[in-house]
């Protein structure tokens, strides 16, 4: 069956770097769509940032633009997200995602076929 199992979560203080990477079998890659969302506490799911199939297409949140980059190997079948300069508002589980259909970016969710099952991303002050 599909999985989808991130890592790379963890407690940094603000301004800091992190990069989330997430593992992906099961499915024939290179033909999804994968994206990354967040969920805080009392908050609705939301999008982060997205990549098409081939790569060569992204999405980002206004929110992340020129901090959060997403990248792909479909040689690895991993999708990996660098996070700077964090700050305490990107505190949030963080969700890998795949949407079959892959040739553009998916920005919402309802688009999404699989899900992982979220690492933690805490920025203290």
């Amino acid at each position: 069956q599909v999985q989808l199992v991130e890592s790379g979560g963890g407690l940094v203080q603000a301004g800091d770097s992190l990069r989330l990477s997430c593992a992906a079998s099961g499915l024939a890659f290179s033909g999804y769509a994968m994206g990354w969302f967040r969920q805080a506490p009392g908050k609705e799911r939301e999008f982060v940032a997205s990549i098409s199939g081939s790569g060569a297409l992204v999405s980002d949140a206004d929110s992340v633009k020129g901090r959060f980059t997403i990248s792909r190997d479909n040689a690895k079948n991993t999708v990996d997200l660098q996070m700077n300069s964090l700050s305490p508002e990107d505190t949030a589980a963080y969700y890998c995602a795949a949407s079959l259909g892959g040739r553009v970016p998916q920005t919402r969710a309802l688009f999404y076929n699989y899900w992982g099952q979220g690492t933690q991303v805490t920025v203290s002050s």
